[in-house]
């Protein structure tokens, strides 16, 4: 079993206030976001964003092991998450994960590459963990 954890500060308001994030690893230390770069665009980190970076490595992860495993090892896995968050009621949702795959492995075939991307899409760690709706797109790279 692995326990990692993640923490947030938040001062203020909502809409005036700050906050910063943290790992125990330390790769994010007091890592500063606020409302507008979650809701308004301002350029800097979110939650969404976390998440999606989570879901993008831990399925990039998965993927890379169960082709190994179906004896097509990858030269690389490139994936990129994008999270949706929508209005739901009084509040917020993050109601969508969609991953976008590219990966290389010389030799693969196409339909078996796309069933495995398939099953580490519905296994891996992060997406067990969503509820929202998870799609994808992979694609072979030539």
């Amino acid at each position: 079993m692995s326990t990692n954890q993640g923490s947030a500060k938040w001062n203020g308001g909502l809409k005036s206030g700050n906050g910063s994030i943290s790992t125990l690893s330390g790769a994010l230390k007091d890592f500063p976001y606020s409302f507008s770069n979650r809701f308004e665009g301002e350029k800097g980190l979110n939650p969404e964003e976390l998440i999606g970076a989570a879901h993008a490595s831990c399925f990039s992860m998965a993927l890379s092991m169960m082709l190994e495993q179906a004896g097509m090892p990858p030269e690389h896995v490139h994936t990129q998450a994008s999270i949706t968050l929508d209005k739901d009621g009084d509040g917020f949702a993050v109601t969508k994960s969609h991953l976008d795959v590219i990966a290389r492995i010389p030799g693969a075939e196409a339909q078996k590459f796309e069933e495995i991307a398939a099953q580490a899409k519905a296994g891996c760690p992060i997406s067990r963990l969503l509820s929202c709706e998870i799609s994808m797109a992979a694609q072979l790279e030539a």
